[in-house]
């Protein structure tokens, strides 16, 4: 019987099998010890990549453009409000509300402690008292003169002769000293035919009479708050 002869494989196939045995191992290295830091930059593109496999924790801030962002992808509970500018209207309504405040304070700062208002002085001299809202003379005048004289006299002051009751309300007050004779208000009594009219004044306790305008009697002058 003839023996069957064991022949050598020829070079072709040595090299075929090497070949496939060093593409094997190649395969498994790959699937076993390739991970992240073993690709190269840029080399891989973003359609390559799964969805929800890369976590948004491993992305470099600032490497996606708010552009490349999906509309409503972004809710507000996601935004850090401190990291938001000031919209125009806020800021001019923030601006409008503070000058109304701060006007509003200037007005009251000048209210309480300022002297004047508008260039008029503000309040009653050291010789006034205020009463019914005006600035009342402390002191009658020093001689007696006519009703028309006395109404002259206060209005070059800046006042007026004050009126009968109101007068006769402050003749009254404690300190308030009225001349014997009287003193002229601006109140005009009964006119008569022939034009002649009475002027009525104030004597001591607050009473009230008529004397005719030509009379000479002394008077005070009441002046507004604002001077």
């Amino acid at each position: 019987m003839e023996r069957s002869r064991w022949r050598r494989p020829s070079p072709a196939l040595l090299v075929a099998c090497a070949a496939l045995f060093v593409a094997l191992g190649g395969t498994v290295l790959a699937a076993t010890k390739i991970d992240g830091r073993a690709i190269r930059v840029k080399s891989l593109p973003g359609n390559r990549l799964a969805v929800g496999s890369l976590p948004g924790n491993r992305l470099q801030v600032g490497t996606i453009p708010g552009s490349r962002l999906t509309k409503g992808s972004v809710k507000g509970d996601q935004i850090d409000v401190a990291t938001l500018g000031q919209v125009p209207s806020a800021a001019h309504a923030d601006s409008a509300d503070t000058a109304r405040r701060a006007q509003t304070a200037v007005a009251a700062d000048h209210a309480t402690d300022a002297s004047t208002v508008n260039g008029r002085s503000v309040g009653c001299g050291t010789e006034q008292r205020e009463f019914a809202g005006a600035c009342w003379d402390m002191r009658s005048s020093a001689g007696a003169v006519t009703a028309t004289e006395a109404a002259v006299a206060c209005a070059s002051r800046g006042g007026e002769l004050p009126q009968a009751l109101a007068f006769a309300a402050f003749a009254r007050q404690s300190g308030v000293v009225i001349v014997a004779s009287g003193e002229w208000s601006n109140d005009i009594g009964t006119i008569g035919s022939k034009g002649e009219y009475t002027v009525a004044y104030v004597i001591p306790g607050g009473g009230i009479e008529g004397a005719a305008p030509g009379t000479a009697l002394h008077f005070r002058c009441i002046a507004p708050l604002l001077n």
